[in-house]
């Protein structure tokens, strides 16, 4: 192809609502949600989750919509995420000195709402995005979602050799499920990590920042039933089984070394993770399994610990927080994992 400049991630931008204590959410909404033998679970479980503070669009210390429908959730998601996808987008815009009509792709990735037209259509509207911008939108691939929106990104950018923009955002506190007496222990790990973030960042024909080497994933489909997302009469429902880690850990090691390899590169040169974190049990199984040393995931544990699991954008969030470190990384792999169940990996490294 010639001298073809290579995808650079060249600008990120971050937006998240108001937060608030994981005891406080305990204390003021959760320990009430849930009741009896449910409760005392639920209690351990909120406290070892790795969680000190959430981000919430629609906070239930202030306003309950466990009961509410999926038509009334989704409403409210138009209301929320198209401000929070704004200013994600227009700093990552700034970030990276770029106008909004420079924009050749607009993807965007988002698993908590749904409207026609979407998120994609409206921002490229209010931001003044050129007519021809192409867009695409990324539903229901969860927690994963950022790597193929990333990959699709970084495609059209070495073809076209045009900006690309991607935009995650998730609000999963509109899907707070109704209370109930049975014991569902995987609805509490959800209501227990689960949190709301937008990020963008943008991709350009070479440059300054970060080169997008290569985005690689592996499916499991005989784990299908281990990670679910399933529309239901009150809003979304999550299925997570704890089995995920064990599936996570026969796959993880392989995914990485192959992706490593084919850029000749060696494990103990990755000098910045960024490892989705499903949860404290998820990044101790990518420690111990890629054998990294205990503070490779630091930047992990505290997006968790500060953020919770905010989904798709959650891999942005830690990328950010790596990119802004007083000593930048020089190499990062990022890892994310959802249904299929579906690991995903990308490989970047710092171009001059």
């Amino acid at each position: 192809m010639g001298n073809v400049a290579v995808p650079v991630i060249a600008g990120m931008g971050t937006a998240q609502p108001p937060g608030a204590g994981q005891d406080e959410l305990w204390e003021g909404f959760f320990s009430k949600h849930f009741s009896g033998r449910t409760r005392a679970l639920a209690e351990r479980i909120f406290a070892n989750s790795g969680v000190n503070r959430r981000q919430a669009a629609v906070n239930p210390l202030l306003e309950d919509v466990s009961d509410w429908s999926t038509e009334r959730r989704l409403r409210r998601y138009q209301v929320e995420a198209l401000p929070l996808g704004k200013e994600a987008v227009g700093r990552a815009l700034t970030a990276a000195g770029l106008d909004a009509r420079d924009v050749g792709l607009f993807v965007v990735c988002s698993c908590t709402g749904y409207a026609t037209p979407g998120l994609d259509i409206l921002l490229a509207r209010d931001l003044g995005m050129a007519p021809d911008t192409q867009r695409m939108f990324v539903g229901h691939m969860g927690c994963y979602a950022a790597l193929p929106g990333l990959g699709a990104a970084g495609d059209f950018v070495t073809a076209r050799q045009r900006p690309a923009l991607l935009l995650c955002a998730e609000l999963t506190s509109l899907h707070i499920q109704p209370a109930t007496a049975r014991l569902d222990t995987q609805q509490i790990v959800s209501h227990a990590l689960f949190s709301d973030a937008a990020v963008a960042a943008v991709i350009i024909p070479g440059g300054r920042g970060y080169a997008l080497r290569e985005v690689t994933s592996v499916t499991d489909t005989s784990t299908a039933d281990h990670m679910t997302w399933e529309v239901t009469d009150t809003g979304f429902r999550m299925g997570l089984s704890p089995q995920v880690p064990q599936v996570l850990s026969a796959h993880v090691r392989g995914l990485v070394d192959g992706l490593l390899a084919r850029h000749g590169t060696r494990l103990t040169e990755v000098d910045g993770w960024a490892v989705h974190p499903g949860g404290p049990r998820i990044l101790d199984v990518a420690e111990r399994e890629l054998a990294l040393p205990p503070q490779a995931l630091a930047a992990s544990r505290a997006t968790l610990r500060e953020h919770g699991n905010c989904s798709s954008p959650t891999v942005l969030l830690i990328l950010d927080r790596l990119l802004r470190a007083a000593q930048p990384p020089d190499r990062v792999l990022i890892l994310a994992f959802g249904p299929g169940l579906t690991l995903y990996a990308a490989l970047l490294d710092r171009s001059a």
